[in-house]
């Protein structure tokens, strides 16, 4: 009712109604979506003057300027260490792509209750109206000190890279750019388990990645920190590799770090006798390369709707058959580590969220299920009551280990 006063309908009656699917049926997105899917809600109350002058002047001066004689006081005296700006330009949005920051709200408004469903932790969307590198990083870091942390979201590659490295750089409180750490936290921990179901360690395995955006590039960097065997990641043109002349400074390193087997060529080339298929990137797998990987491959395709390998097909090689889907099982969902990463760096006030922290993240989630392995579940359900606790404890602990936590 307050969102249909404050924000009345605004499709013509005598027009299409947005509630409606084209065919006339009623759908239910556009029904949960009306008015937005968050408010701002007091923790206060303002009942009477007294209140009133507690919340509000003159009450609030003397917090005020406690804050300005101890600046830390604010983490104490605002909800500064409980917040965290959700932020994006609109231009990497789910499978959308490029739709800009007005489209891009329903999402961030999404990933704003995800991180008080699941982590409790506040959150407050901000879409911003420049795709601009310095003009991005120049408007959060203005916007810093209202925030305990900033989570990047649906930025494109490679500017991504930078405005991460850039902001990591110039605050002193967590930037965590979900699509590359979120995905790579998810993704290791569920191999950890499907490595543990096959009675292999990760050291035993090789690795390909198909997509060398944001989410490749993170998980072939994770999973290097973690020890696997090998790992190669492939672009459009292949296998990126240190012989190829096409490189972006971001591939480059990713060549310098990744593919000790020094393989080339194509996609196909690489997962010829590979045992973990891990898609990032859509397309489509042929079959008869999925048929050339090793017994016993662990395939993890991850593009939304349509995943790089179906399914039906992975399964009649795979051990484990993961993706980034629901209706599928072992669905590879960032909401199972971002809220708890939050949650642990603001609980101890962390500066920054390390690569140890990343590690103990998916350590505390891939040990959720851990007595609980099967090939349909090496990855918690994200109402899973345990995950969030797991996660936020490591965390929490690998920042004090890591010396990066302030209380």
């Amino acid at each position: 009712m307050a969102a249909e006063i404050v924000n009345p309908r605004s499709d013509s009656k005598s027009g299409t109604d947005a509630d409606s699917a084209s065919d006339g049926a009623f759908d239910p997105a556009f029904a949960l979506h009306r008015g937005g899917k968050m408010a701002i809600q007091a923790t206060v109350p303002v009942r009477d003057k007294d209140d009133l002058s507690l919340a509000y002047t003159p009450g609030v001066a003397k917090v005020c300027s406690a804050i300005a004689e101890q600046p830390e006081l604010v983490h104490d005296y605002t909800w500064k260490s409980q917040v965290v700006a959700v932020v994006t330009d609109g231009t990497a949005v789910l499978g959308l792509g490029d739709i800009g920051p007005e489209a891009s709200l329903p999402v961030m408004e999404g990933k704003a209750i995800l991180f008080k469903q699941f982590g409790g932790v506040d959150a407050v969307p901000i879409a911003l109206g420049t795709t601009d590198t310095d003009e991005i990083i120049e408007t959060v870091v203005r916007m810093a000190p209202s925030f305990g942390g900033v989570n990047l979201e649906d930025i494109s590659a490679p500017r991504c890279f930078e405005i991460e490295r850039r902001l990591q750089e110039a605050l002193d409180i967590p930037v965590f750019h979900d699509d590359q750490h979120g995905t790579a936290v998810v993704t290791l921990a569920a191999l950890r388990n499907a490595a543990k179901l096959t009675d292999r360690s990760l050291g035993q395995l090789r690795a390909v990645i198909s997509g060398a955006g944001a989410a490749g590039v993170a998980i072939a960097k994770i999973l290097i920190e973690a020890g696997i065997g090998d790992v190669a990641v492939c672009d459009r043109k292949g296998i990126v590799s240190a012989d190829r002349a096409d490189l972006t400074d971001v591939k480059r390193e990713v060549a310098g770090f990744t593919n000790k087997g020094r393989l080339t060529g194509s996609l196909e080339d690489a997962l010829d006798g590979a045992d973990v298929f891990i898609g990032v990137s859509g397309g489509t797998v042929a079959e008869e390369a999925v048929a050339k990987m090793a017994k016993d491959s662990l395939i993890f395709a991850m593009a939304n709707p349509t995943p790089e390998i179906h399914p039906d097909i992975a399964h009649k090689y795979a051990a484990v058959v993961a993706t980034g889907r629901s209706d599928y099982p072992n669905q590879i969902n960032n909401v199972l580590a971002f809220p708890g990463i939050f949650a642990g760096a603001m609980q101890v006030r962390a500066s920054r969220i390390t690569e140890g922290m990343k590690l103990a993240a998916a350590e505390a989630l891939a040990a959720v299920v851990a007595d609980e392995l099967s090939a349909d579940r090496v990855i918690p359900s994200p109402f899973d009551e345990r995950v969030a606790p797991a996660v936020t404890a490591a965390v929490a602990a690998a920042a004090r280990a890591e010396g990066v936590a302030r209380r």
